[in-house]
């Protein structure tokens, strides 16, 4: 028989609210770094070049992978936390990523936005791995 460490209430009632608010504070940074990357990636052009076809894919994991991490964050608190934390890791360094991939593209119209947004997100992330157990 395997037990499971769940995300459960912290210590004090000041620290419950930080780690709901924190995990808020993913949640929506989440979600805006996706409707960001769904974004940048519909106005590519699926056919362009190889660099336009590489970004729009980065775009579009990393609109997945925040939509995934906002899902899990919204369920049910009492998350195995070791899932949770691998789930968080996993979106932030795909934001990252991607993040760099369009600060690459300084002409490309919408960049430095969406790079702010994966950027926020990734930083929501490494704030809410803090207040876990």
């Amino acid at each position: 028989m395997t037990s499971t460490t769940t995300t459960t209430t912290a210590a004090s009632p000041q620290e419950l609210v930080r780690f709901l608010e924190d995990r808020f504070a993913c949640a929506q940074a989440s979600a805006d770094c996706a409707r960001a990357c769904t974004h940048r990636a519909s106005l590519m052009d699926p056919e362009g070049t190889e660099r336009q076809r590489i970004l729009r894919r980065k775009a579009i994991m990393c609109a997945e992978v925040c939509d995934a991490t906002c899902r899990v964050l919204a369920e049910d608190p009492r998350v195995d936390e070791a899932g949770l934390r691998l789930q968080l890791e996993w979106c932030r360094t795909v934001c990252l990523e991607t993040a760099h991939a369009f600060e690459k593209q300084p002409r490309r119209p919408g960049a430095a936005e969406t790079a702010e947004a994966c950027r926020a997100c990734a930083r929501a992330c490494t704030d809410f791995m803090v207040t876990l157990n």
